[in-house]
């Protein structure tokens, strides 16, 4: 018999093998400073375009004085307990009833964490009987809460309507025969690449197939659509979604999460979902501090005017320069380059060391091997200098990595890994 541990000691992962490399630098770096468009890494003053600020709100002053105000008026244990035994308050469900408004739909109930609560959701919607079909590049926790699902599972390839429609035909034919249903899980907006999920044509084939809707909307909810209400709105189909959920850590600049759907939904949900039924309460701080920025954000449209306004900019630029950004249809900016792990170390040291940007790196397994992707997420609080001086960088370290300069850099490197 084998420890347990003997994988572990022997493979760390395609990640975790270059820790000794690239730990607190390219991974668990430590930004420091007021969250803001300008912050510190390691003692230098650097263009921050990876924190998920979309509105600006992390360190509005309107915000930080509620926020220091909840502080005092409550700590941050109150309430105690889990909601359904001694966690539950008006504002609880202030909060829940302004954010189903917002998002037209019958109701809606707060999660802790959206990871969590999304992984919590899909375990709660399905039944062994139930076939789950989803994007392929769906996010980690969607993902994960597809494995708790006992029942059958079919993926389609990504924003793909025809294969779509393929694993439906599937999925019809098994419920049939488990007598069970179909839950069809997209993203509003994928984070990585940007892309907007084909909402409006999921939403069209149930005139054909009988299934029920799920949307992570984290990326779009408070960037996309008229009122800021999400992917949903901007497509015009809202109301074809079954189930909506949104993260508070994206533009809402805090912690938690909630869902929405029709009422009795609902009802269901908040007794059956498990990872809140015996978790405690979200905190009364994050609950006030939830609501002003929900106000903020129904009432300065300015915001989202200001984010799109750097946004185009920024992707715009990128695009006149010939660098590649995908398909992107959101705020998220994903920049493509061709080459290897230790190429793209070197290339971002050189991004923050020598050009002052600082943006998250992506390499394999995330994407396929000989890529490099460069994820800027742009936010209200950045301005057109922002957008120049990152062109301009952008521009010096493509030269310098098809001209070969990061593979010599990263010789060393790579020698030592093999």
């Amino acid at each position: 018999m084998k420890d347990l541990f003997e994988k572990i000691y022997k493979d760390k992962g395609p990640l975790g093998k270059w820790a000794s490399q690239a730990e607190g630098y390219f991974v668990f770096p430590k930004i420091e400073g007021e969250i803001s468009n300008r912050m510190k890494f390691q003692g230098k003053d650097v263009v921050t375009w990876s924190i998920n600020d979309y509105l600006g709100l992390a360190n509005h002053p309107e915000v930080r004085k509620v926020d220091a105000e909840a502080g005092v008026a409550y700590g941050s244990a109150y309430p105690m307990g889990a909601r359904m035994m001694s966690g539950h308050t008006d504002l609880h469900e202030k909060l829940q009833n302004e954010l189903a408004e917002f998002v037209s739909k019958e109701a809606a109930y707060l999660l802790n964490f959206g990871y969590q609560g999304m992984l919590s959701t899909i375990d709660a919607l399905v039944s062994k009987d139930d076939i789950i079909v989803y994007d392929v590049d769906a996010h980690a926790c969607i993902i994960d809460g597809v494995r708790l699902h006992m029942g059958k599972r079919f993926t389609y390839k990504h924003n793909d309507i025809e294969s779509l429609e393929k694993n439906l035909e599937r999925a019809t034919k098994m419920a049939e025969h488990t007598g069970g249903g179909i839950l069809v899980i997209s993203e509003g907006v994928f984070g990585m690449r940007g892309e907007q999920g084909r909402l409006k044509e999921i939403v069209a084939l149930k005139e054909k197939y009988n299934f029920r809707f799920l949307v992570d909307d984290a990326h779009g909810f408070g960037t996309l659509g008229k009122t800021g209400a999400g992917a949903g709105e901007e497509q015009g189909v809202q109301d074809g979604i079954d189930v909506y959920f949104a993260t508070f850590a994206k533009s809402l600049a805090s912690t938690g999460a909630f869902i929405a759907a029709d009422q009795e939904i609902i009802d269901y949900l908040k007794y059956n979902l498990r990872s809140q039924m015996f978790a405690k309460s979200l905190q009364m701080q994050l609950v006030v501090g939830a609501l002003k920025r929900l106000d903020m954000l129904r009432t300065m449209p300015e915001l989202k005017a200001k984010l799109w306004e750097n946004t185009n900019a920024l992707q715009s630029g990128l695009k006149e320069r010939g660098f590649d950004i995908g398909t992107t249809q959101s705020c998220v900016t994903p920049v493509y380059l061709k080459g290897s792990i230790p190429e793209a170390m070197a290339l971002v040291k050189d991004l923050r060391e020598n050009y002052g940007i600082f943006c998250s790196i992506v390499v394999y397994p995330v994407i396929p091997k000989g890529l490099i992707l460069l994820r800027l997420i742009p936010t209200a609080t950045h301005d057109l200098e922002d957008v120049r001086e990152t062109l301009d960088a952008f521009e010096a370290i493509r030269s310098r990595l098809e001209n070969g300069t990061y593979k010599r850099l990263s010789a060393s490197v790579a020698a030592a890994m093999e």
